[in-house]
Order: C-alpha cells, then structure tokens, then sequence
C-alpha cells in the first residue's frame, strides 16, 4: 500500500534529501489495525509522513526498493519473509543505503536484538513504548544514529557479537584505513559510550568526536553505529572479557 506524502520524492541519497522535508517512513507489519494505529501517530507529526504499508517482509522490500524511504520501520514475525530477512535484503542493497531499518516488535530478546544487528538494522524497540518515544526514534534512527542504549550495546555485543578468545579477529585488515585516533573514537562507541560523553572523556568538543566517527564510518563502509560498533568487535579493534566487560586493543 502506497501513501501520497508531502516532500521532494523518494530518498536517493544521504545528500539528496530536503532537510526541511518531513521524513519518509514505510510501516511493515502484518497486522493491519497496528500498521493504522502508527501510522495515525507518525503522520500526526509535521516532520514525519509515512509513505507505504507492507503486510510481509516480501512487500517490504519491494516497496523500499520502489519509495525509497528514509526509515522502514518493521516487525519481526510476519508470514512468509520475516522482518529479520527483509532487514537482510534492504540492507545488502546499495541503492537502499541511505533508508535505515527500525525493528519495532512485541519480542524483546536478546537473540532477536543481536539477530537485527547483524542484519544490518539501526535500531531494535518494543511495541509498549509510548507514543512520543516512537517519533524520536524514527528520528534517531533517520539522524544515522544507533537507538540502542550504552547498557544494551555493551551486554549484547558482549554476548553475541564479540570474537571468542581463541578466534582470530575477522578481517582485522579493514582497520589499517583509520587514524590511530579514528581507531580510539570506534573504540570507545563500541563500548556504548555517546558522541557527548567520549568528549566529556577526551577533552574533546562532541563536533570533534562526530566528525572523527564520521570519517571512520565512511572509511568502514558503516552504514551508522550499530554496523560500527559490530566492525570494531568482529575485527578484534575490542573484545569481550569474562566478566562481561570490554577490552580495548
């Protein structure tokens, strides 16, 4: 389902976008009161306007392909494609990098957490938040940003995400692009920590700490902090320790 929205056209780049335009958001999940229910809520903001529903993961990612959203915001269980493997798909496709994927579902496990991690997804939020939560997220999530908290990052990517001991670090290679203060500013989001308090911590001014970020991503190939965070585990640049800390290199 397609909805007349008011802005400059599908999103076809992360320069490309109007930002005085409201943010494009595709609704994906099979329920179709819930899908009318947030959609009511987004649409009630200026600088929102959802511009298509899906009813399966397939029809997801069709109609991201065609629309081009700035955020899909999507279940996880639903017939057929699922919202974990819709998530796989939009995020594997270069002509979608600029949409981000939001997972909005009633299970909040940690298994499914980490599962939207590695599928590429910006952020992971329960159906009980309350209404004002849900537009700051679709806004987080279009910003570049990671929705996840410091405490959920660390105790996820700890658990799931982090290299075992004895595993050598995946592609450590990938970190040879960075500055050596490019590789301490992955570090320490890695670790949970914001733009605000690494410079809190650094000495640093937060544009400092974003723009070093932004370069490291960029030279990554991150599509934002969530991916960022996974790199720097998966490269061994931080690695878990036993007692469920982290360890930086």
């Amino acid at each position: 389902m397609i909805h007349d929205a008011p802005g400059d056209g599908p999103n076809t780049g992360e320069d490309a976008r109007d930002a005085t335009a409201p943010l494009r958001v595709l609704l994906a999940d099979d329920q179709a009161l819930l899908r009318g229910a947030f959609r009511t809520l987004l649409d009630s903001a200026d600088d929102i306007a959802v511009v298509g529903e899906a009813g399966d993961g397939r029809e997801a990612v069709a109609l991201t392909r065609r629309l081009r959203p700035d955020v899909v915001i999507t279940d996880i269980r639903m017939p057929g494609t699922d919202g974990l493997a819709a998530t796989v798909e939009i995020c594997a496709d270069p002509d979608l990098r600029a949409t981000r994927v939001l997972i909005l579902t009633t299970y909040e496990t940690d298994e499914y957490i980490a599962q939207a991690l590695r599928a590429g997804a910006s952020g992971f939020i329960g159906k009980g938040i309350e209404a004002q939560d849900l537009l700051d997220a679709v806004r987080t999530i279009a910003n570049g940003d990671t929705l996840l908290s410091p405490a959920a990052t660390r105790s996820l990517v700890a658990r799931f995400l982090a290299t075992p001991v004895d595993t050598p670090p995946r592609h450590p290679e990938r970190l040879a692009a960075l500055t050596p203060r490019e590789r301490e500013m992955v570090a320490l989001v890695a670790t949970g920590l914001s733009n605000l308090e690494i410079a809190d911590r650094m000495y640093l001014s937060p544009f400092t700490v974003r723009a070093h970020v932004q370069r490291a991503m960029t030279k990554l190939d991150a599509r934002d902090r969530a991916q960022l965070v996974v790199i720097a585990y998966q490269t061994g640049l931080v690695s878990a320790v036993p007692n469920g800390d982290t360890d930086q290199l």
